[in-house]
């Protein structure tokens, strides 16, 4: 159904979520299949060599899981089976990507409470940030062995859209068996009309979703509507487009679009840094040197424990703890990757060294400056 949508330009983009649905790697017999991953993968690897990073959410780990069994009783669809479904199907799913990626694949399972916990979720950054680091292709998923109900995430374009939000991504990349979003159901109604461009995702949009879903998964358009408004939300623009042509995936390394393209409310930065600007903070403070404040003000560095005088007050590591020059004056407000008896052990001491006083590190920074906002210029 491509060549009914006009080519736009994809949104400028260094970091990207791509989700890949079950119905792309579904075999008709059961199992998994290379048969659409593999163009999928090129695609992930033409965007590495042009200095690009990618977060794969991939579904299709129950279908495999399923497609194992199929020589003996089915187990029923209540949590646990699905549970158990899934952590058959978990090691098939990532040898599927492994097989098709010519970097390493690491496997990471999250789960709600991963994400809501600050401590846990600032861990899950923080393992992410790494592995793209590491020049490796992180391959995400709901941890549905340990999940339960009223807390499972539910679906992965859901989950594609808090890992964007969580990995600072650029963009949003929804690889569906649907080319486009449409004004109705394309499948039902022959006179439906492919909507390239949604500007704002208004109430009207939201109902051309209908109630269509997946024969293998557990999303449909209306999951991959709620994931764009996430993201959205986030400052995160979302691409949908057809997953099985293999045309469509190729252009997008060369920054064409043939599918739908959900603008985001405003850029990522602007979401980002709004939220760091205006989320409530820990009852306490950072306080650093004035070579550690001019670095801070200058927007592009992260505070180190060598710029530290002090740390008052009390604050726990995923806080997010106001920065304040020799005289009190606020530099920088952001999320600590230390505690506050932390920082004061750290406070005049180089990076290299948190190992040895700590006897642990969650990393060379203490802010991070992805996850930190300038509240004042210092002038010479």
């Amino acid at each position: 159904m491509a060549e009914r949508l006009p080519a736009q330009a994809l949104p400028s983009w260094r970091r990207a979520v791509l989700k890949v649905g079950s119905n792309l790697l579904a075999a008709d017999g059961g199992g998994l299949t290379p048969r659409h991953a593999r163009a999928i993968a090129t695609f992930i690897g033409d965007s590495h060599a042009q200095g690009r990073q990618v977060v794969l959410v991939s579904s299709g780990a129950v279908a495999a899981g399923r497609a194992l069994l199929r020589e003996r009783a089915m187990p029923g669809d209540d949590l646990a089976a699905r549970q158990a479904l899934a952590a058959l199907g978990q090691a098939p799913m990532i040898a599927l990507w492994q097989a098709l990626s010519p970097r390493p694949v690491a496997q990471v399972l999250l789960t709600h409470d991963d994400l809501r916990h600050r401590r846990r979720y600032l861990n899950a950054r923080a393992t992410l940030r790494e592995l793209l680091l590491l020049d490796v292709l992180p391959v995400v998923n709901e941890n549905d062995t340990v999940a339960v109900d009223e807390l499972k995430l539910g679906d992965n374009d859901n989950l594609a859209a808090i890992v964007a939000a969580l990995v600072d991504a650029d963009l949003l990349l929804i690889a569906s068996d649907i080319d486009a979003l449409y004004d109705a159901d394309p499948r039902r109604v022959a006179a439906a009309a492919a909507v390239p461009h949604v500007p704002l995702l208004t109430p009207e949009v939201m109902a051309m979703a209908g109630g269509s879903g997946s024969a293998v998964g557990t999303g449909g358009m209306h999951t991959k509507l709620e994931a764009a408004v996430k993201a959205g939300a986030a400052g995160v623009p979302t691409v949908l487009f057809d997953g099985r042509n293999t045309d469509t995936v190729a252009a997008l390394a060369a920054g064409q679009l043939h599918g739908t393209l959900f603008d985001a409310p405003r850029s990522r930065m602007q979401a980002r840094k709004y939220w760091l600007r205006h989320a409530p903070a820990a009852p306490g403070s950072i306080l650093v040197d004035d070579g550690a404040a001019r670095a801070l003000a200058g927007g592009r560095a992260s505070l180190l424990p060598g710029g530290i005088v002090n740390a008052d007050g009390e604050f726990h590591r995923g806080d997010m703890v106001e920065i304040v020059d020799v005289t009190r004056r606020p530099v920088a407000r952001g999320l600590c990757q230390y505690g506050a008896a932390e920082v004061r052990r750290l406070a005049g001491k180089h990076s290299s060294a948190i190992d040895a006083v700590l006897g642990y590190s969650y990393g060379a920074e203490i802010v991070h400056r992805d996850d930190l906002v300038v509240l004042a210029e210092i002038f010479s």
